[in-house]
């Protein structure tokens, strides 16, 4: 073998004779593995022949001991050498077995199944992350957290791990996004080769489990047809070993790729699409093969259904329906259609599997228990029995409690408690109150608050309240306001009207309190009284008094709390002979006899800790010893030397006493637990508990347990005792297991494992039903019909020692506690009713009852059952464990796009590194996978102690899952994998092939009654007087002629922060400065007529002057946004890309500016040697030119009009003289403009529409403009709405930023606006100009907010332009208002639109873009065949209007680009009109409203941009859709923008919070986009507030986002990728 480049076979016969004994010791367990490895590597070191090529090995990888490539099998168990040696090593580590989840079996199974997808190297991209994101703080100040595994045990950090795997290797790139999503899927090399090679450097499993007992049969089903072995369908015989799962075969395929940037590489996989969803036989794809994509489709009912079986369909709110009916608006499509769940039309229901394992056997048969016996001196009531013995046997022990050593504290005789007892019954039902009213009553509710390590007081409150006839409710210790559950807590109080708390001194003063000393009121809780119950403040009853103890009746003895999965917690109630006949059961079954010792480790407050060791063990006079659970976790022995010290009969113990009994029993050689005849192990229920139960009797056997004493047992809250096994007989063989298979599991079928032991599930018997009870098993969802013998179901009891209901919820009570069970018709078997346990099960051979999970824990994927235990168990056999806490994992399932999804929740160690937890993550998914085959959805991991606790430690899971959902669970590791597990995504759409004429086009309109989609504005009309058309043929004879009429008009004032006015411009000065502008052009004598000359400005007058300084002098204004000092290296580039597309002759500037750009700061980024002849402005003489020139056609260029587009393309349009008059004409009759008004501009006067309002409007219609230049309002957020109140300004135009700055910034001050005395009845209209969809959510609240300082409603309106003509459409003065419509968002994805009512699931609300521009035309075309569409279809904007632009401004004149875009026609219909392509989506719809003529009113309305759109999965998206929603899905997410990569649609979203929510964000926002827009997401970006860029008019500029994502420029706060 050669190994790491070494050729065993001719290294020095001595050298090969050590590493044969190295490898000796490794198995015999003498060395440790990195002992091992450090020494061979040692040895072999001279031999090692350096292959530069060799990826880097991962120096985790253990190298192989065997000396062949093909490891061999470990030996089979039936060696005795193999047995011997493995019995040595199991005892020298015996003590560090890891937990109740520990099964070797299932270790061995899940290293084989990771073994299957050994050859991937570390796919998964490992996220990103900043490096100040979490601070781990020193390993020393951090508290392990309160595990209830017993985690603490640091050996295992030095232990030999049980089976090495081999660990995956992560590329030393893989940090880099561009790394990742740079790889062609060049193939995958999986080996197809049989036999499962072994890479070289990896060691074969070494088997190190247990030697299970000898007795084990492979448990047959006695009941199986015959034919059975034939037929198993879901065993899949012939799986190759070679098969991966199908992420293996994806992520193999991207860890085996490299790219080379030059090389033209295949295209990358396309994850979005969908294979056809069938899991059968997984196969290894050839090395040429591309994945296009991964399907996990299991048979999904297409329908779901509500508890009850109706399906969901029908299901419409009655109120809503009759709301609906009462706004009898003029509807659309029925109503009918919105409310139901549209799921059937999205989901993919992938079809049932044919091989889908179903049941076969015959109906069961009610289990019947043994009779109860009837035994004479049984106590008529529970207390009766307490009387006796406090008055017969006093003197004997009834308690002992234990101090937090483990040393006895005290033991209360059974007189002792009496005595307390009738003490406190007598207080209770005397002493609180006045004598004519007491407090309580016999039957009130009283909550009993002690803590753990406070037994005795427990029992005294408890017998206390029994004898005085109050029901108590035994309630945890509440620590703090925010204890997990603790409302749900106050909700059980509520419910069962406590108002008195009974609680002991020491913990009355623990709890936590007010600043004035008052217990604090906790949330949700009533108000309650706090009686302290210690005996110097009880009062000795008067000779005379004597408790009341009647015969057990069904009055409810006490209510005992249970947490549902949903995190409600419910009272069940116990009626005095339930709990009475529940002793007497538990007396037979366990048969406890007078007088026995017996150690309790539960929490005596409820279940078995309750029913044993309080109740049973009164009754029958025995002597409990009560180990609480703060002794357990600083002597985890305590226990055992209990059992020894006092030769305990009976244990009652936990899994997890066990386990932390094995992990301490080293300190302790001279126990005996041969006392013990019944170690009962109260979730012996928990299929996991097997291991733990074989492991503690192969350590403790040889300290005298045997083995027939361990006692499992099933009981929940409801049923109580389920079953329970009896002590065996010694020498008697102990009961058959069950190996079941997972596959058949998920299913709900039994179905005996015998060839795939990794997916095996191996289950102990819980014994038989209770004496006295009669058990059915029942199909957990839907109709409670009896089951198969072949099936796994709900397990129901029927008995007289069980619940009696849920106190004060009768609904809830019918459905568990009064079930009929029905048969395979329907009709009830009987008429009694059963009680629902709440766990799953069968019935063996035998009678015994096999609980394989509860109901809690059930996870529906897909219509298949998983076992959240089933999963914890998987995660924690991966190897190695050094990552996580082991009791701190939390499984549950989210609903998220109509299916459940898993998703598991750990807590972190704080020394565990990324690497080795993104690595044991990525396992955990491969595993997961390999055995249970379902995918994770989610696997997070979170600091250590933050996950909300139980009383007892453990986790509560509905609390993790409610801030998993609220984005409040601030992981510091995350793995999304939503591509391996959402399966149910709709096909991808398959564009039809336009093959359609345009004569049937217009046939099918015409039939359908369609009219051709288009709009008119009005006429421009003719232009009477002869003498305005001289004067305005050019706005620069408009500037003289006012210069010469009306000189002293003022037509600008500039205001500056302050609101004072900074700069103002009449007719006639304006003139002047354009003059002296232009004999400063004239008289250099470089710069000739009809170059192009920059104007470089910020916005004023200055800017305006210049302008029309420019035209005076026959040149043409290239106007450009100055660069901004502060960020020279960012904004400089576009300035001098300009000048040089322009071509510019010379720049017209400031004297600050020029400065700017001869700067030192200006020549770090740009050539500032090279810049065009430069004019400063400022300080020009008082010239005139020789002549104002005047062009000689209106067709030849008045400016150049550049702008940036928000794909990031610069792009330089041409405007003619004759355009400018057009418009300006058409916007002083659309805006009613004339020289007595006044409009304020709160824009950018760079570009578009806002420059010709600027610079160009006023000096055409003559009135007065108010300019606000927008940076302004940075420093004084009210300048612009107050300018519009103090000038009583009618009409307005500002920008998206300046609103949403209003928005934000004065939104909570609308109060102090109106005490200024700010008022906007004035204003008529406020337009927003924008290239975009109008932004309603923006414009509703602006309208909103200042609608309290009187801006009306109707006052807010947009306007629409694009680059081919500046200004299409302009809410004028006159006309209707905008309107609004709502459209299917799924329709507007296939390109189509269907109008819906307001209120419609999965519908957009889309306003208006403003009336059509007197003189434009409108129509609406299919991009792809130029014809034009019908009325409400969806097609791109084209636009026919004097003023269009005259083509772009290229330097090589591409005229075909020119000609596509402005001078199109339409492919049929009129061939003759030429239009210009906006390159928006639209739609125009007539609309009932009238316009000025009194036509119906056509209006247009923009959806988006083609260049922006997102074609994912055959579909049309809108990035501002699935933005919306982003953020809509978490209050930290201030901004977000979208765009894809590679068919990988990548969110990146600003963080406004702190830095610990941003992996909060990951799966809220991957969720938010499966739901409403059916898209995974691929990657997720989290940045700081202010990274996405947005241009001037207040777009995202998404592409230049892109391109800085891809170039690794965003420093972001976390990346994570979704596989």
């Amino acid at each position: 073998m050669t190994d790491r480049g070494v050729d065993l076979s001719t290294l020095p016969k001595e050298v090969r004779d050590q590493l044969a004994e190295l490898d000796l010791e490794l198995s015999e367990g003498d060395i440790t593995q990195k002992g091992y490895e450090k020494k061979r590597t040692k040895l072999l070191a001279p031999y090692i022949i350096q292959t530069p090529v060799a990826p880097p090995q991962n120096d985790a990888q253990p190298p192989a001991p065997s000396s062949s490539s093909h490891a061999p099998a470990p030996a089979p168990a039936n060696s005795s050498r193999y047995r011997e040696r493995r019995s040595r090593r199991t005892h020298r580590n015996g003590g560090t077995r890891d937990d109740r989840y520990r099964s070797d079996i299932h270790t061995e199974a899940v290293q084989a199944a990771l073994a299957k997808n050994k050859e991937e190297k570390m796919a998964l991209p490992m996220p990103t992350k900043r490096r100040s994101t979490y601070v781990q703080s020193p390993i020393e100040t951090r508290t392990p957290p309160d595990s209830s595994s017993g985690s603490e045990d640091e050996t295992s950090a030095r232990r030999q791990s049980s089976a090495v795997a081999p660990q995956p290797q992560v590329h030393p790139n893989l940090q880099s996004s561009d790394y990742w999503m740079n790889r062609s899927a060049q193939g995958s090399s999986t080996s197809s080769s049989a036999s499962s090679t072994m890479s070289h450097g990896e060691a074969k499993p070494q088997a190190q489990s247990q030697p299970q007992p000898q007795y084990k049969p492979q448990y047959q089903p006695l009941y199986q047809p015959h034919h059975q072995p034939q037929q198993q369908p879901q065993q899949q015989p012939h799986r190759q070993p070679q098969e991966q799962s199908r992420t293996a075969a994806v992520t193999d395929m991207l860890a085996h790729s490299r790219i080379a940037p030059s090389e033209n590489s295949a295209p990358p996989p396309d994850v979005t699409a969908v294979a056809p969803p069938s899991r059968g036989p997984r196969v290894d794809l050839p090395s040429n093969a591309v994945v296009r994509g991964m399907s996990r489709g299991h048979s999904r009912s297409s329908m779901m259904e509500t508890a009850d079986g109706v399906p969901v369909s029908s299901r419409v709110s009655t109120k809503i329906q009759q709301l609906l009916n009462t706004l009898k608006r003029p509807k659309r499509p029925p109503l009918s259609e919105f409310f139901t769940d549209d799921s059937e039309e999205i989901v993919q229901v992938p079809q049932p599997d044919p091989n889908t394992p179903r049941p076969e056997g015959r109906q069961i048969i009610p289990v019947k228990g043994e009779p109860l016996g009837v035994v004479s001196n049984w106590p008529p009531a529970l207390q009766a029995a307490l009387a006796r013995w406090g008055a017969t046997q006093g003197k004997s022990p009834a308690l002992t409690a234990l101090d937090i050593t483990g040393k006895p504290l005290y033991t209360l005789t059974y007189g002792k408690l009496w005595s307390r007892s009738v003490k406190l019954a007598y207080t209770l039902l005397n002493k609180l109150g006045t004598k004519n009213e007491q407090i309580l009553k016999p039957g009130d509710k009283v909550a009993l608050v002690y803590p753990n390590s406070d037994p005795g007081m427990f029992w005294v409150a408890f017998y206390g309240c029994l004898l005085a006839e109050v029901i108590p409710v035994p309630i945890e210790v509440p620590l703090s306001r925010k204890d997990a559950g603790i409302s749900q807590v106050g909700f059980l109080l509520g419910s069962c009207g406590v108002g008195l708390a009974l609680t002991s001194e020491i913990c009355l003063k623990g709890l936590p309190k007010t600043p004035t000393g008052e217990i604090l009121q906790f949330k949700g809780w009533p108000r309650m009284k706090w009686v302290i119950t210690d005996s110097k403040y009880l009062t000795k009853p008067s000779k005379d008094w004597q408790p009341h103890i009647p015969t057990a009746n069904t009055d409810p003895a006490y209510i005992e709390y249970k947490a549902s999965k949903e995190g409600t917690v419910v009272g069940v109630a116990v009626s005095k002979v339930a709990m009475l006949t529940h002793c007497q059961a538990l007396t037979q079954a366990c048969n406890y006899c007078e007088g026995e010792t017996l150690v309790n480790v539960l929490d005596f407050k409820k279940d078995m800790g309750l029913w044993h060791g309080v109740l049973t063990a009164v009754m029958n006079r025995i002597h409990t010893i009560s180990v609480p659970y703060a002794v357990m976790k600083a002597c985890p022995l305590s226990w055992v030397q209990r059992v020894h010290m006092n030769k305990a009969r009976v244990a009652l113990v936990k899994c997890r006493d066990l386990h932390w009994a094995m992990m301490a029993h080293r300190d302790q050689r001279d126990i005996s637990l041969a006392s013990l005849r019944m170690l009962i192990v109260a979730d012996g229920a928990n299929p996991w508990s097997v291991s733990s139960c074989d492991a503690f009797l192969n350590l403790f056997q040889s300290h005298g347990l045997k083995p027939e004493v361990i006692c499992p047992c099933a009981a929940s809250p409801e049923a109580m005792t389920v079953a329970i096994r009896r002590p065996g007989v010694p020498g008697a063989p102990l009961p058959a297991r069950a190996i079941l298979s997972m596959g058949g599991l998920s299913y709900g079928v039994i179905r005996v494992n015998t060839e795939d032991k990794n997916s095996a599930l191996t289950v102990q018997d819980v014994g038989h039903v209770m004496p006295g009870a009669l058990m059915c098993i029942v199909r957990p969802d839907g109709p409670p019909q009896l089951c198969k013998t072949d099936e796994i179901g709900e397990i129901i009891i029927n008995s007289r020692a069980g619940g009696t209901m849920y106190y004060g919820l009768p609904g809830l009570t019918k459905n568990t506690f009064e079930v009929i069970p029905v048969n395979a018709n329907g009709v009830p078997i009987g008429e009694i009713p059963f009680v629902r346990s709440g766990l799953l099960g069968f019935v063996g051979p035998g009678s015994l009852i096999f609980v394989v999970g509860k109901i809690e824990g059930l996870l529906m994927v897909s219509s298949r059952r998983h076992n959240a235990d089933d999963l914890v168990a998987t995660a924690l056999a991966v190897e190695p464990v050094k990552t996580v806490y082991r009791g701190r994992i939390a499984v549950f399932s989210v609903t998220v796009f109509y299916d459940e999804r898993v998703v598991i929740v750990a807590e972190q160690r704080p020394d565990a590194s990324e690497e080795d937890s993104f690595q044991w993550m990525s396992r955990v998914l491969q595993a997961i996978d390999s055995i249970h085959q379902v995918g994770l959805y989610c696997l997070a991991l979170v600091s250590a102690n933050t996950l909300p606790k139980t009383p007892l430690g453990g986790i509560h899971i509905s609390d993790t899952k409610q801030f998993f959902l609220d984005g409040n669970l601030h992981p510091c590791n995350i793995l999304m994998c939503p591509h391996t597990c959402v399966t149910n995504l709709p096909k991808p759409r398959q564009k039809q092939p336009v093959g359609v004429g345009p004569a049937s086009v217009m046939v099918g309109n015409l039939v359908a009654g369609k009219r051709i989609a288009q709009a008119v504005g009005r006429d421009l009309g003719m232009i009477e007087d002869q003498d305005l058309v001289r004067k305005h043929q050019y706005l620069t004879e408009a500037l003289q002629w006012r210069a010469q009429t009306d000189s002293d008009h003022v037509l600008y004032v500039l205001l500056n922060a302050k609101g004072v006015t900074v700069g103002t411009a009449t007719c006639v000065q304006l003139h002047k400065r354009a003059e002296k502008i232009a004999a400063a052009l004239s008289e250099k004598s470089s710069i000739n007529t009809g170059e192009n000359v920059v104007l470089l400005y910020p916005p004023g007058i200055d800017l305006i002057a210049a302008f029309y300084g420019c035209l005076y002098a026959g040149c043409v204004p290239v106007n450009v946004r100055p660069p901004h000092p502060q960020n020279l290296a960012a904004t400089l580039p576009t300035v001098r890309m300009i000048i040089d597309v322009s071509k510019a002759a010379c720049i017209l500037t400031t004297q600050n500016l020029m400065r700017i750009l001869r700067s030192k700061e200006a020549a770090a980024s740009v050539n500032i040697k090279t810049w065009p002849t430069i004019i400063d402005t400022d300080e020009l003489p008082r010239r005139r030119p020789p002549q104002i020139y005047k062009p000689p056609t209106a067709e030849m260029i008045a400016y150049l009009d550049f702008s940036v587009s928000t794909t990031g393309m610069l792009t330089g349009v041409k405007i003619s003289h004759a355009a400018v008059s057009a418009l300006c004409r058409s916007i002083k009759l659309q805006c009613e403009l004339y020289s007595s008004r006044q409009i304020a501009i709160c824009l950018d006067p760079y570009c578009g529409l806002g420059f010709v309002l600027w610079c160009l409007a006023s000096v055409y219609s003559g009135h007065q403009s108010i300019l606000i230049p927008p940076f302004e309002l940075e420093s004084s957020v009210s300048l612009w709405l107050s300018t519009l109140s103090q000038y009583r300004i009618r009409d307005t135009f500002c920008s998206y930023s300046v609103m949403e700055l209003c928005t934000k910034g004065l939104g909570t001050q609308t109060d102090l606006l109106k005490a200024r005395g700010v008022n906007l009845s004035c204003v008529r209209s406020c337009v927003v100009i924008a290239e975009e969809r109008p932004r309603l959510t923006l414009s509703q609240s602006f309208s909103k907010l200042f609608k309290d300082v009187g801006l009306s409603s109707r006052a807010v309106s947009t306007a629409f332009g694009s680059r081919v003509n500046l200004a299409i459409c302009l809410q004028g003065t006159t006309g209707p208002d905008p309107c609004t419509v709502y459209v299917d968002i799924k329709s507007l994805r296939h390109d189509r639109v269907r109008l819906v009512e307001r209120g419609a699931p999965q519908s957009l609300p889309l306003m208006e873009s403003g009336k059509i521009l007197p003189g434009v035309r409108v129509i609406i075309v299919n991009p792809e065949t130029k014809g034009p569409l019908g009325d409400s279809h969806l097609g791109e904007v084209w636009v026919n209007s004097p003023h269009n632009a005259s083509g772009y401004y290229t330097i090589y004149g591409e005229e075909s680009l020119q000609a596509d875009h402005f001078n199109t026609k339409l492919s049929f219909g009129d061939p003759h009109t030429l239009w210009a392509r906006t390159g928006y989506l639209g739609f125009v719809k007539r609309t009932e409203l009238l316009d000025a003529s009194g036509d119906r009113h056509d209006a247009l309305f923009v959806v988006g941009s083609l260049d922006e759109m997102l074609e994912l999965r055959g579909l049309r998206y809108h990035p501002t859709d699935i933005e919306t929603s982003v953020s809509r899905a978490h209050r930290s997410i201030a901004e977000s923008a979208v765009f894809t990569w590679t068919n990988l649609l990548v969110v990146v979203s600003e963080l406004c919070g702190s830095e610990q929510d941003a992996l909060d964000l990951v799966p809220l926002i991957t969720n938010v986009v499966l739901e409403e827009h059916h898209l995974i997401v691929g990657v997720v970006v989290i940045v700081d507030p202010g990274v996405i860029p947005i241009n001037s008019r207040g777009e995202k500029q998404r592409m230049h986002l892109r391109d800085s994502f891809l170039a690794d420029q965003l420093d972001p706060i976390y990346v994570a990728y979704n596989m």
